[in-house]
């Protein structure tokens, strides 16, 4: 069998990122054990195909992949389902494909550090493209206008009210740091299955405050939602037969989809991490 390019392997691990989150029991998210917020897992699906191939792609610039996985998943399925994991995956393909020495964590420091006008640009064509819910209005660099600085100056001027531009002005520290981390525990503890998924995702979301629910429903919403995921990611962590928190996941993931809850942020980063650790794999020789 002849081994694929790099570019072809990313892009692979990236829709095998994006299918393994939607395997995954999330609560208050869209997964194969329930839709919401007038989204199905086909829609996801079908982002994921048309994303990946650009996300892969050589030659193009953080800005540019953005933009044109933007554009690509208007035309599969005509709404936003990936404009937060497109924006973490970009620089972390832009890391994959660099030449220069280091391991991935290193290599996306010196891409994100290098961010132009020019990623700017094509980024927030990108977003106002997308119109992601709760956007509103920012006191600096709103993206219905067109930056003077770079992509990485924008996201420091929104890191407080967003989660992926805190990551972006603190090289992934999520994913890095606490992701890769919850999910090599719960692989060596389970193996590969979704609950490891699962584990990520609910770390995330007892310990970092979603701000796309943020955004959406205030601060307390938000800091509710932490209180909520706390004994429910512990009892998971402590299950030696994770199956047996089925029925509370289901139950929590009703409740947040009544409240028309939906976060995201936390689900972006788990496709993240999932990406991140699919790369550090693929690491050597292209």
């Amino acid at each position: 069998m002849t081994r694929p390019s790099k570019p072809e392997a990313i892009s692979r691990s990236f829709h095998d990122s994006c299918l393994a989150e939607l395997d995954a029991l999330k609560p208050g998210n869209v997964h194969r054990f329930g839709d919401g917020h007038r989204m199905s897992v086909a829609d996801f699906e079908a982002s994921a195909a048309a994303a990946a191939p650009i996300i892969g792609q050589k030659g193009i610039s953080v800005g540019t992949r953005i933009r044109l996985a933007v554009e690509a998943t208007q035309r599969a399925v005509g709404q936003n389902t990936n404009l937060g994991i497109i924006l973490l995956a970009a620089p972390l393909a832009g890391a994959a494909l660099d030449r220069r020495r280091g391991d991935l964590h290193s290599r996306l420091a010196r891409i994100l550090e290098g961010l132009s006008v020019d990623d700017a640009r094509e980024a927030y064509r990108a977003i106002r493209q997308a119109a992601p819910g709760g956007l509103g209005e920012a006191p600096q660099h709103d993206v219905a206008s067109e930056p003077g600085v770079t992509l990485l100056e924008a996201m420091a001027a929104a890191e407080t009210r967003d989660r992926i531009a805190w990551n972006y002005t603190h090289a992934f520290a999520d994913v890095f740091d606490l992701g890769l981390k919850w999910l090599r525990g719960a692989r060596e503890r389970w193996g590969e299955q979704p609950w490891v998924v699962t584990r990520v995702y609910l770390g995330f979301l007892a310990h970092i405050p979603d701000t796309l629910i943020e955004r959406k429903f205030g601060a307390g919403a938000a800091a509710h939602l932490l209180e909520e995921a706390g004994p429910i990611e512990a009892s998971l962590d402590q299950c030696e037969a994770p199956e047996a928190m089925a029925a509370p996941l289901a139950a929590f993931d009703r409740a947040l989809k009544e409240r028309g809850l939906n976060p995201g942020t936390s689900a972006d980063l788990t496709v993240a991490t999932l990406f991140a650790a699919s790369l550090d794999a693929l690491e050597g020789p292209s």
